[in-house]
């Protein structure tokens, strides 16, 4: 578990599937990330996502959940990057918002919070990143905790005609002590 001064990261629950379900399904938060609309392609999700855990805590998108009031408003994390992607087998790290949490920085913290993680958790020697080109908001995340725009690609998993697979690539590298 991972705790910043507004949030909470951490594994999965039984508790949280249905929460996830409700965000997985919503056309604005996953627009930009291809988009899942019902229950069977959230519970997918969830099952990819926790298969990266190792016993020792591993990797994994974890819930990002609200300290304030225990509100599940997405999933932060780090994972295997995407397979047939310029960044398969590095150090993905990744996020989605609900859109009520949008605009209140809580993508940054939580994104700041994983990199911490996996520079003091894996030997890995820069993180990456990858979103569709449209999708400023994250780009902006990306610049903001300090990753640089390193290339383009057309991601495999969406058709030629599907802008969301239109895509960049970030990094960040490991910082020097």
């Amino acid at each position: 578990m991972i705790e910043t001064a507004r949030l909470i990261l951490r594994p999965f629950a039984e508790r949280d599937r249905a929460a996830m379900r409700v965000l997985w399904s919503d056309p604005e938060m996953t627009a930009d990330l291809g988009g899942v609309r019902d229950a069977a392609g959230a519970d997918a999700i969830i099952v990819r996502h926790e298969g990266y855990r190792s016993p020792d805590g591993g990797l994994g998108f974890w819930v990002t959940e609200r300290r304030s009031d225990g509100a599940i408003i997405g999933y932060c994390g780090l994972k295997p990057g995407a397979e047939g992607t310029p960044i398969e087998g590095e150090l993905e790290i990744g996020w989605a918002l609900a859109p009520h949490a949008w605009g209140h920085g809580y993508a940054g913290e939580a994104a700041r919070a994983s990199l911490d993680w996996g520079w003091q958790h894996r030997d890995a020697p820069r993180i990456v990143a990858i979103t569709s080109r449209r999708n400023a908001a994250s780009r902006k995340v990306m610049e903001r905790i300090g990753m640089r725009h390193v290339g383009d690609f057309r991601h495999p998993k969406y058709t030629a005609d599907d802008s969301v697979g239109d895509s960049v690539t970030y990094a960040i590298e490991r910082p020097r002590n």
